[in-house]
């Protein structure tokens, strides 16, 4: 078995107003914040707000003192996607950008900076070019691509991601032409794992606002469906110095859900679960035990 402190899981984001009620309490305690409440049940948590704009220095150092209580916690973050999308090859930038995530480096607080790239975006002369420039002005960071299109597993396109230590994030998404089917592949010594739920009917539609919560992500994982991804995820530990797995699918509190039974199943931390979230979803989480409400504190942190 493979060392358990490599595997880290837990949900993309944490700032959703509609997991108050369902993943955090409400009303919440004085002294109440989402990412120390959900450090005491994952080891991770992506950044997703960075893929819409940079992060302010003094808000990353707030954040790591939140999770200061779990050792083991580390962020993950997606890169912002004027980079990605609108193919910004900006030093001044991406300098702004890289400001904002090195206090969390500094406090050994982060893992891991995800490229996420669209459908479009396929392997060519082109982008392979592209790619291997914006790798190198994020050089500082741990780095790992999100390709959705299926051409990126080409045997030519993963040797790059090899020859340039690029991490390959392995997603779970809508089948459709083309796409990137489920995979477990290791290109780095930084494994990813993406899930962001199979509701086809939504997949397509034009993205919702951030943080809005849409329908896309409106998807809760089967145990059959997490143990597909169980025997992958343990495929990748296997090689990889740390693997990153989280959960997309963050309608209904469903990515904190699916989380906390991937967790148990890779073996890690003893598992407990929100005891409002463990109400609502009570077949899903029927093996965890719920954690009491939470109190006030006397005196804000």
């Amino acid at each position: 078995m493979a060392d358990n402190k490599v595997l880290r899981c837990g949900p993309a984001g944490w700032c959703y107003p509609h997991w108050e009620g369902v993943v955090y309490p409400r009303p919440k305690p004085r002294g109440f914040h989402p990412l120390e409440f959900l450090s005491r049940y994952f080891d991770a948590v992506e950044i997703n707000t960075s893929f819409y704009g940079a992060i302010r220095p003094e808000i990353a150092k707030l954040w790591a003192a939140c999770v200061a209580g779990n050792t083991r916690f580390t962020f993950t973050a997606k890169l912002h996607r004027g980079f990605t999308h609108e193919r910004s090859l900006d030093a001044g930038e991406a300098e702004h950008f890289s400001r904002g995530l090195r206090p969390l480096r500094e406090a050994g607080r982060f893992g891991c900076l995800l490229m996420q790239f669209p459908w479009s975006f396929r392997f060519t002369d082109e982008n392979r070019g592209f790619l291997i420039r914006l790798r190198r002005l994020f050089s500082e960071f741990p780095l790992a691509v999100e390709m959705r299109h299926g051409s990126w597993m080409r045997e030519e396109a993963l040797g790059m991601l090899v020859d340039y230590r690029l991490g390959f994030c392995n997603i779970d998404q809508p089948e459709h032409a083309a796409a990137m089917p489920p995979t477990a592949w290791l290109t780095s010594s930084t494994g990813y794992v993406r899930l962001h739920g199979r509701n086809y009917g939504d997949w397509f539609r034009k993205f919702e606002e951030p943080r809005s919560g849409g329908a896309r992500h409106d998807y809760l994982y089967s145990m059959a469906e997490l143990e597909e991804w169980k025997n992958r995820i343990e495929h990748i530990r296997r090689y990889a110095d740390s693997v990153y797995v989280i959960t997309n699918n963050d309608i209904g509190g469903r990515a904190v859900v699916n989380a906390l039974q991937l967790q148990a199943m890779l073996g890690q931390r003893p598992s407990r679960a929100p005891g409002q979230l463990a109400r609502l979803y009570r077949r899903e989480l029927d093996a965890y035990p719920a954690d009491a409400p939470l109190q006030e504190v006397l005196f804000a942190a």
